[in-house]
């Protein structure tokens, strides 16, 4: 039975939805049992005097009826709810807080905005893998958050008054999606954005990544479409001509589009065109998590690990019995080789780290069974929850796990789009020939091994004599000179 006490709920009373997420605390992570979020446009309901309607403070309130329902199984402390934007302008706020309070059972807290931002930028560092020098971007119903910082700490947080529920009703009241209402979107954007762009650039970032639903779209627009998973102001550009060439907001198509999301994505969108355009960002990936995960870390007074997909890469080990010296043995063999052929095949610092990755977890179809161990191994990579990596990414792992040993399987290879397909069968090459070498489980038997690249030819040389006295290993390198020549990969062995 499952204990109350490892429970914690955090929701999000936003300006579009409301979230609910319930976590239970799992060797310093949080393992994710249930996400509920209603769209219930909070903001829509907000006069112009600041007073929230009715009809909107009873979408709210049926929206907590269904919450409660389950904060019944979880302690009060373990539970903390917060309001945004739209209840920190609301006149009558208070009224709904109260009734709300009453549905709940617990304490609801009006957070100020740069708490909200704090609160996502911790949600971001506890979840989000890559450089740990970062700015966030967070583009809510009604406000926009934007953070920078180094590792668990932020260098500066700001809360503007601008969203996409705001802004829908300010610049597509009328559903035209016009160039002219972009434009005037965009440039209302940029005019609040202004007094605070210097500051941000002042401290700084090595990566920007997006926690807002708007970004989130987005990814699932370019993973249906099969590109690849960066935002960059070239892509948004090209779906703002789309979303023109549809005329109105009812005749908003776009593949991979949901029809919840499509409603705000405009506004959205207009407003993300002008953060790129402001604040010169090169590109710009989805985050692992933002507030709701920043208020559950908090409850659990977790530590941010720099090192978020090193954790992730451990929690799988032991969670599938991984045996860690022979997956460290595959791990160390692959980065050697990497190493002497990443000029060559320009092997970019992220591919190596997946191709790392994808060593250390290489094993983990075994704890299902022998037979079709890739395919098993695959196929959990691909449905486990795993912090630190972006979708792209964990399919880009699933496919090198498929892909690990036996035939090739090379538009599996070319449909992942975390890194470019030649590069995706470059690492895939390493992988294989690691776990080759590495098969007898043994250090001491390793030989010193030497690759060279010649235009396709990958050139592998060992210690003379060393084929003679290894006949099995001669064989197995013989099978995958044959499996990488059908897909076109030359391999010679000396």
């Amino acid at each position: 039975m499952l204990s109350s006490t490892s429970l914690y709920a955090a929701i999000d009373l936003g300006s579009n939805s409301f979230h609910m997420l319930v976590v239970r605390e799992v060797a310093g992570s949080i393992q994710t049992l249930a996400r509920i979020k209603r769209k219930v446009r909070l903001a829509a309901g907000l006069s112009k005097e600041n007073t929230l309607s009715r009809e909107a403070m009873e979408r709210g309130w049926q929206c907590l009826r269904l919450f409660a329902e389950r904060l019944q199984d979880i302690p009060q402390p373990q539970i903390r709810v917060v309001a945004t934007a739209t209840l920190r302008l609301a006149t009558n706020a208070n009224e709904f807080i109260e009734q709300a309070e009453k549905i709940l059972g617990c304490p609801v807290q009006i957070i100020q905005g740069e708490e909200e931002a704090r609160l996502i930028y911790q949600g971001v560092a506890h979840t989000t893998g890559g450089a740990d020098q970062r700015l966030v971007v967070d583009i809510g119903g009604a406000s926009t958050e934007l953070v920078t910082g180094t590792g668990a700490q932020t260098t500066a947080l700001f809360s503007l008054s601008m969203g996409c529920v705001t802004w829908l009703e300010r610049f597509f009241s009328d559903r035209n999606l016009a160039k002219e209402n972009f434009d005037d979107a965009e440039a209302a954007a940029k005019e609040v954005l202004r007094p605070v762009c210097d500051r941000l650039k002042h401290h700084g970032w090595k990566v920007c990544v997006g926690a807002s639903g708007t970004v989130q779209a987005l990814q699932e627009i370019m993973m249906a479409q099969g590109m690849d998973e960066r935002i960059t102001l070239a892509k948004l550009q090209q779906l703002k001509q789309r979303a023109i060439q549809c005329g109105r907001l009812e005749e908003l198509e776009i593949e991979g589009l949901t029809l919840e999301r499509a409603l705000v994505f405009p506004s959205g969108l207009a407003i993300l065109i002008a953060i790129f355009e402001e604040l010169s960002i090169d590109c710009m990936t989805l985050a692992g998590g933002a507030l709701r995960e920043g208020l559950v870390y908090g409850m659990l007074h977790l530590t941010v690990n720099q090192e978020i997909r090193s954790r992730t890469v451990r929690n799988i080990q032991r969670r599938f019995m991984v045996d860690t010296s022979q997956a460290e043995r595959v791990q160390q063999l692959a980065q050697a080789l990497a190493n002497q052929v990443a000029d060559a095949w320009n092997l970019t610092p992220l591919s190596i780290e997946m191709l790392n990755s994808a060593a250390l977890l290489h094993e983990i179809g075994l704890s299902v069974d022998f037979k079709q161990a890739p395919q098993h191994a695959a196929y959990l990579v691909k449905n486990l929850d795993l912090p630190g990596y972006t979708p792209a990414q964990k399919k880009l792992l699933a496919t090198l796990m498929l892909n690990q040993t036996n035939p090739v399987d090379l538009s599996s290879l070319h449909q992942q789009n975390a890194v470019p397909p030649r590069i995706a069968e470059n690492i895939c090459r390493l992988l294989r020939l690691a776990i080759i070498f590495a098969s007898r489980r043994r250090d001491d038997i390793l030989p010193e091994i030497t690759l060279s690249v010649e235009s396709e030819n990958l050139q592998l040389e060992l210690p003379e004599k060393w084929l003679e006295c290894h006949p099995l290993g001669a064989e197995l390198l013989a099978q995958e000179s044959l499996w990488q020549s059908y897909v076109h990969w030359p391999l010679t062995i000396k």
